[in-house]
């Protein structure tokens, strides 16, 4: 069930009010992460790669808690599950906005990737037909290997993390890829990026 944190005793209080109170409360950092065990898996396993570092991705991403909260009706609200909206390219290179249900078992996963990818490419819509605050804003940018990255925000009140992956580098015989990481200040710190890093690198190595 998805809780709603009651601000007058949240330990992050302060930090919330100062944050908001700011034009644009959006931090971001660029992490280079070790691939090489989850691209010999997605190989070996004949699935996608992208599948793969995705699928880790949001089981890092539901273990930390500041990473599940999101600002609605000027209330923070813990959602139970965070699933994915990631861009997916259409074959006339334009792309639209998924929402893919995020689920522990990998392979369902996978089935939900190609479920919103079949629907994307037999439509010309932007938006998916369902969505909501409980995801993650993400993209893959496998034709680049960037150093740093800025996400648009709209100018309203946002809270929704913005991730962007870069493409792979072969650095001392180790693939690295780099992810952009876009959250909102007000509720989440350099603290808990470190904590999802460290956990998103622990599945990409299993």
């Amino acid at each position: 069930m998805n809780t709603t944190i009651n601000l007058n005793t949240w330990n992050r209080k302060q930090h919330y009010k100062h944050f908001m109170g700011l034009k644009d409360p959006y931090f971001a950092v660029t992490v280079p992460f070790n691939v090489t065990k989850a691209y010999k898996f997605s190989k070996d396993n004949g699935i996608s790669f992208f599948a793969k570092y995705l699928h880790d991705c949001m089981q890092a991403i539901n273990e930390v808690e500041n990473l599940r909260f999101r600002i609605s009706n000027e209330e923070v609200v813990d959602y139970e599950t965070i699933h994915a909206s990631a861009t997916i390219m259409r074959s006339d290179k334009t792309f639209g906005f998924s929402f893919i249900e995020y689920h522990k078992d990998l392979n369902i996963f996978i089935k939900n990737i190609a479920m919103e990818k079949e629907r994307i490419q037999n439509t010309t819509e932007l938006y998916p037909p369902q969505t909501g605050l409980d995801c993650i804003h993400c993209s893959a940018m496998p034709w680049l290997h960037f150093s740093g990255h800025k996400e648009p925000v709209s100018g309203s009140r946002e809270s929704i993390p913005k991730l962007a992956f870069s493409k792979m580098e072969i650095v001392n015989k180790d693939l690295i890829m780099n992810v952009s990481i876009n959250a909102n200040h007000a509720l989440v710190d350099g603290y808990h990026i470190g904590l999802f890093s460290e956990r998103f690198q622990k599945y990409l190595n299993q």
